[in-house]
């Protein structure tokens, strides 16, 4: 069952009340609204006069709702974990720490062929002919030493939204809906790694000591042209502000469709397959990563 997303854009009380989620809007308290746990999937709360609850957030990771905070600007800056997200994590992180550079190497060449594929895919999909990244996924070198993930992103960038686009943060307009959709993504890359028992400041091969997440942002890699997808169709549309309805459908992106070896799934399960399929790797049980395809 897919679970639903909820967003807070208002200022509103959230307690439990017989594990339900009790919601009602400031200015009018004594109308409750429950919604069952069980059927929650995200929450994100934007608005800076949201009052919640230590039992709620205590139950929502108790039933695994990945909750997302949002800053002043309205953009996500924090989320919540749980520690016990897996009852075997003492073992998974002692592999996890023991991962060579040998293997390390292989996993991260295994995350860009897949990440630049998609990209390929995406630009196949909306007819830009996504041939040209072709010989950029077709022999990527161990821990891709020759650094073909760069190369191709800005030959995909430019061919996806046009020659005169940068890849920058820190400029509005489709950057803002992507730093959006990226981090909303990174957050729930963040919660499945966790719920496999794996520690998400022990990346493959993203490292910097200000970085908690180094994993996350390793993991997400092939997943980020989901994103881009609906952020070209949001271009296409002449909608590029960062808005109720652009957040509402970047969002959505984690309920979208994804092919595992003909197997499709939502993409937020997905995640859940490729971490489990990560601790397995650090196991050494098998040598393959699950990834996602693009539809």
């Amino acid at each position: 069952m897919l679970k639903r997303t909820l967003v807070f854009s208002n200022p509103m009380y959230l307690s439990l009340r017989n594990q339900q989620l009790a919601l009602a809007y400031k200015e009018d308290p004594d109308n409750t609204t429950t919604i069952p746990i069980e059927d929650i999937g995200v929450v994100v709360v934007e608005h800076q006069q949201v009052s919640i609850t230590l039992p709620l957030l205590n139950a929502f990771v108790e039933h695994e709702v990945q909750v997302v905070f949002c800053n002043s600007y309205g953009m996500p800056s924090s989320m919540l974990l749980g520690f016990e997200g897996n009852s075997l994590q003492g073992e998974i992180l002692r592999n996890q720490m023991s991962c060579g550079e040998v293997l390390k190497k292989q996993l991260w060449k295994q995350i860009v062929e897949v990440k630049i594929r998609n990209q390929s895919l995406l630009l196949d999909k909306i007819g830009l002919d996504g041939s040209c990244l072709r010989p950029y996924y077709s022999n990527v070198k161990s821990g891709d030493s020759d650094n073909r993930e760069g190369i191709a992103a800005r030959l995909y960038f430019q061919r996806l939204f046009g020659a005169d686009f940068i890849r920058d943060r820190t400029l509005p307009g489709i950057n803002t809906l992507l730093n959006y959709g990226y981090t909303i993504l990174r957050a729930a890359v963040s919660r499945a790694i966790v719920a496999s028992g794996l520690f998400p400041a022990i990346g493959i091969y993203h490292r910097n000591r200000s970085n908690a997440f180094p994993l996350a942002d390793d993991l997400m890699e092939p997943y980020r042209p989901f994103i881009d997808d609906v952020v070209y169709d949001l271009t296409i549309q002449g909608n590029c502000d960062l808005n109720k309805e652009t957040k509402s459908k970047l969002i959505m992106v984690l309920y979208s469709d994804t092919m595992f070896d003909k197997v499709t799934r939502p993409l937020s399960v997905g995640l859940s397959m490729t971490t489990s399929s990560l601790t397995k790797c650090y196991a050494k049980d098998i040598s393959k990563l699950s990834l996602p395809s693009l539809l």
